[in-house]
């Protein structure tokens, strides 16, 4: 049976203040979110943005041939669909679920008024804490290009395993060796050579469509420094966001 789902699994919704949240708390629709299920295409038109609670997207730039490669990850620390307020409505990207869930997507027009927001002390927050975020995945996306020139296949399959499990409540991954290849845009007998070292070394199990980490720290001694770069600069632009569910229970003590 699913678990309860709530918008606070979210963590920039949770980041919100109670005024701020409660505005668009009555329009945030939960969708289910399956393995597979596009929820753009590129040069589309978007129409909601997405706040991943359980579900994990992965974001592709697509080529004229049709190939495509991830250019970034969204769960639970972020949104899908930053087009929408800087200032396109589309994007040569595709996103597509990688990790089956749920999440909640705002109207982009609901989204934008927000954004917009004047006037009172509270005006700009969910304008300011959505441009964090966007610089944040930025990072992400500048160090995934550089990770994919430079770095082993070994290495960057440890980089996104890393970069999942921190999205995840287990070290579970339902992930076929096929669609790691075309998330990471490398030969699929490049992932099932580089996820053999992996699995001698200890570190992970791996059976048909199914991941287990059984050793994090393995993980962390064989991946390059990117992880730690997008993780590093993803929590020095976030860390002042408290929970605001956090900020009422302080304030109630």
């Amino acid at each position: 049976m699913d678990s309860p789902q709530s918008p606070n699994q979210n963590h920039l919704l949770a980041a919100l203040p109670t005024a701020e949240f409660e505005r668009i708390a009555p329009h945030l629709e939960l969708v289910a979110m399956p393995l597979g299920d596009v929820l753009y295409e590129s040069s589309g038109q978007l129409q909601h943005a997405y706040f991943p609670t359980t579900a994990i997207v992965s974001i592709h730039y697509v080529m004229e041939t049709g190939a495509s490669s991830e250019i970034a990850g969204v769960g639970n620390e972020g949104v899908v669909g930053i087009s929408l307020f800087m200032g396109g409505n589309t994007t040569p990207s595709r996103a597509i679920v990688s990790t089956g869930g749920y999440g909640y997507r705002l109207k982009a027009r609901l989204l934008m008024e927000e954004f917009n927001r004047t006037g009172g002390r509270r005006a700009g927050v969910m304008q300011h804490l959505l441009l964090r975020y966007t610089q944040a995945l930025i990072t992400q996306i500048s160090q995934t290009a550089v990770c994919n020139r430079h770095h082993s296949v070994e290495q960057q399959l440890c980089r996104w395993l890393l970069l999942t499990l921190d999205r995840l409540p287990s070290g579970e991954l339902a992930m076929t060796q096929e669609l790691i290849a075309g998330i990471l845009g490398v030969r699929r007998e490049g992932i099932t050579q580089a996820a053999g070292h992996l699995q001698q070394a200890g570190c992970i199990r791996y059976r048909r469509g199914h991941i287990t980490v059984l050793d994090r720290s393995v993980l962390e001694s064989r991946v390059c420094e990117c992880y730690a770069m997008v993780k590093k600069e993803h929590d020095r632009l976030l860390c002042d966001i408290r929970n605001r569910q956090e900020v009422l229970s302080a304030s109630h003590d």
